[in-house]
């Protein structure tokens, strides 16, 4: 037996960054966006806060950009230094479907 009723229930409409405050919706109804998140256990200056600020395109290569300045400027003289700052956090390339990981 199949019942039916009306069930109201909660659900993401939008993504606005954190930075620009801009929508991160595509015109083909996702959202296209990246994730900065924290949480800082026993120990840590900050111990039990929680951190997760959702970024744009732009904004997030923007952070990436001003956290690899920072990296090239620590290592500014180490011998090592020439490709530290390349790939900083890339994970997978070309990878269009999410599946890099199950090679």
């Amino acid at each position: 037996m199949k019942i039916t009723g009306r069930v109201q229930m909660e659900a993401v409409t939008d993504v606005v960054c954190d930075v620009c405050r801009c929508s991160t919706r595509l015109d083909t109804g996702g959202h296209q966006f990246g994730t900065l998140q924290a949480h800082w256990g026993y120990g840590a200056a900050h111990d039990g806060e929680r951190y997760e600020l959702h970024l744009c395109e732009g904004c997030f290569f923007q952070a990436l950009a001003y956290l690899k300045q920072e990296r090239r400027t620590l290592h500014l003289f180490s011998e090592d230094g020439d490709d530290l700052t390349d790939n900083l956090g890339l994970v997978a390339r070309d990878d269009y479907f999410g599946d890099a990981g199950s090679r």
